[in-house]
């Protein structure tokens, strides 16, 4: 089944723009630049949307700006207008247990205590939607002796960051697999990459 939404979490506001929290809107915001797209302001869902083509496909791009733990309203209402299920979901999303430079795509599971992914799955009912997972590493394994509460809220070290973009780069890549529902393919290029 082909993606009909996908959703790039973070925090509104130029004081979160380069948070590692952000690095679901870095991608999309990437994506609407390669595809043409342009995200304006959708009051009806509280977000900034655009709609694109990626792969022949057509693909509602959404940066929820409810801040973090209320994005499901945002998902949850474009879904119900548009009638997208969530096996058309792909949420983009920033990860602690990986590795800056690592960038991972599943099907469900839990919530991995991301307020984002907690708040998307209680609207729409299930967690059986699709994750793109940008890897940002988690304090303990890169030797900081920030809080994680903290940790997201900040802006990555340099090194880090191009590290960051990179995993993004490699995501723009197989999107046009991943829209396209050809799952197996995309995450077998994304994890070997």
């Amino acid at each position: 089944m082909p993606i009909r939404l996908i959703v790039g979490l973070g925090n509104p506001g130029p004081e979160y723009e380069q948070t590692r929290h952000n690095a679901g809107f870095w991608l999309v915001d990437n994506l609407a630049n390669d595809i043409g797209a342009r995200l304006q302001r959708e009051t009806k869902y509280n977000a900034l949307m655009a709609k694109g083509s990626v792969a022949g496909n057509e693909v509602y791009l959404l940066e929820p700006q409810t801040y973090m733990n209320r994005s499901g309203q945002s998902v949850g209402g474009l879904c119900r207008f548009f009638k997208i299920t969530p096996d058309e979901v792909l949420v983009v999303h920033d990860e602690l247990d990986l590795m800056p430079g690592t960038a991972r795509l599943k099907k469900g599971g839990s919530s991995g205590g991301h307020n984002g992914l907690k708040d998307i799955t209680a609207a729409l009912g299930t967690q059986d939607y699709w994750r793109l997972r940008l890897g940002i590493g988690h304090p303990r394994t890169l030797s900081l002796a920030q809080q994680v509460a903290d940790f997201v809220l900040h802006r990555p070290r340099r090194e880090d960051q191009e590290l960051i973009e990179q995993s993004i780069d490699k995501s723009l890549l197989v999107m046009p697999l991943i829209v396209e529902g050809k799952f197996d393919a995309a995450t077998m290029k994304l994890h070997t990459a």
